[in-house]
C-alpha cells in the first residue's frame, strides 16, 4: 500500500511546492496565487515608528514598572 501512495503524482503525502511567477517581475506567486512576495525595502518612516515605539516601551517600562499596582495593599 505504501508504494502505491509513493508511486501515486496525487498522494498527499507528496505534494509537489511549486514558485509561480506572477505578471509583474518583482511580484512571487505562493499556494496558487493567495499569498504574494517582493523584494523590497522598508520606508524611513517605517524605521522611525518603530525606534520611537522601542524608545516610548523602554520609558514605560522605566518610569511604570514595579510597584504594588493598583488596589493592592501590601
Amino acid at each position: 500500500m505504501s508504494d502505491l501512495q509513493s508511486s501515486d503524482p496525487e498522494s498527499p503525502r507528496h505534494p509537489e511546492l511549486e514558485v509561480r511567477q506572477s505578471s509583474h517581475p518583482e511580484l512571487e506567486d505562493y499556494a496558487g496565487g493567495l499569498i504574494q512576495a517582493r523584494v523590497g525595502f522598508i520606508p524611513l518612516w517605517l524605521l522611525v515608528v518603530y525606534v520611537l515605539l522601542f524608545a516610548w516601551g523602554l520609558y514605560y517600562m522605566y518610569v511604570y514598572w514595579g510597584g504594588l499596582g493598583p488596589g493592592r495593599l501590601f
